[in-house]
This record gives C-alpha cells, sequence and structure tokens, in this order.
C-alpha cells in the first residue's frame, strides 16, 4: 500500500515538473518593438513604412493652430482657432469645474480642495502676468503640463480645452472687469458697481 502512495505521489510532481516547463510566458512571446533594428525585412527596421498615398483617418492633426495652440512662427496664438459662442464658454465651464476646480477652484484663485489638503498652490490666473499671456500659452499649460500641473492631454479633447481657455478668460475678466465693461443696458442691474 505504502508503495502505491509513493508511486502516485512521484508521478504526481514528475507531472508538475514537466509541465513547468512548458510554461509560455507573455513576455517571451516573438514581437517586434516599433523603431527597433530587426534583421528579418532588407531595410534593417521592424516598424513598415506607410505605403505612399496613406490617408490617417480620425486623427489627421493637421491643423497646427487648433492642435498645438501655436502659429507659423512657433509662437503660443492670441486668438482663438474657433469662433467664441456662449455655448463654447459654457462648455469650458463644465470642463474647468471637472478638470481644473480641483487645485484651481471655480474662482481661478488657486485655492481647490487639493490645494486645501497639501496640494502645492497653482498661482492665482487673476495675476497680471497670466492676464497677459496668449491663449495658445494657456492651451499648451493644459496640453502638456507645467510645474507640478500634469498634462491633461489624454483626458482632455483639444476643443473642450480651447474651451476651457475661453472660460478662464470670462472668470479674469469678471474679477478684473469695471462698470465701464458692461453693456450699458445691463448696468442698471449691477448693485454697487466699481
Amino acid at each position: 500500500m505504502k508503495s502505491g502512495v509513493c508511486f502516485k505521489l512521484g508521478a504526481a510532481v514528475l507531472a508538475a515538473a514537466a509541465l513547468a516547463g512548458c510554461r509560455q510566458d507573455m513576455q517571451d512571446q516573438p514581437k517586434f518593438i516599433p523603431l527597433r533594428p530587426s534583421t528579418f525585412f532588407d531595410d534593417g527596421r521592424s516598424e513598415r513604412p506607410l505605403i505612399e498615398g496613406t490617408v490617417a483617418r480620425g486623427h489627421l492633426n493637421d491643423d497646427t493652430a487648433f492642435y498645438t495652440g501655436k502659429g507659423p512662427d512657433g509662437k503660443p496664438l492670441d486668438t482663438f482657432p474657433f469662433a467664441v459662442t456662449a455655448d463654447v464658454v459654457e462648455r469650458g465651464q463644465n470642463r474647468y469645474n471637472i478638470y481644473c476646480a480641483p487645485c484651481h477652484d471655480r474662482t481661478g484663485s488657486g485655492d481647490g480642495m487639493i490645494v486645501q489638503r497639501g496640494y502645492r498652490k497653482p498661482p492665482s490666473y487673476h495675476i497680471d502676468r497670466l492676464r497677459q499671456v496668449p491663449n495658445g500659452y494657456l492651451y499648451n499649460v493644459i496640453t502638456s503640463g507645467f510645474g507640478a500641473m500634469p498634462d491633461y492631454a489624454a483626458q482632455i479633447p483639444p476643443h473642450d480645452r480651447w474651451a476651457i481657455v475661453s472660460y478662464i478668460r470670462a472668470l479674469q475678466l469678471s474679477q478684473n472687469a469695471s462698470a465701464a465693461d458692461v453693456p450699458a443696458g445691463a448696468r442698471g442691474q449691477l448693485g454697487g458697481a466699481r
């Protein structure tokens, strides 16, 4: 009886060892890593060149101003690449409240909830330096990040980044406007105008 148990135990250990030798890890799969050399193709490249006449679909970012916030000279744009309407500013407010307000707060002063819990305070949008930067500069900071601020290119589509910039400009105007900036027909609605 003892030899039968030992035989079964030995067979089980031998089967487990044999099966462990057949294990294939995903990292051991044959594959080509982009831009690494390869001896498989005659030109020595692992990636294949695009076929002549190929047209990109979905991500053809040929509008440099829209996708980078920069003009042909490489400097940040001071204009918007499309018309800014009330709907655009409203969309910007919505996206700002989701992505920006946790740090910058809803007024743009830089006292958001994350800052109140110890994160580094961003500058207020209402300082002269940031009121005077071009719109493309703000767009680029949202796209690429700056200092402790991470980039939001993956989270916020380009059109929404521009909408956020339009809303930041509205915030700046709201905090630094005078009674003369209000249309004459609406001045009566102001209480204690400066």
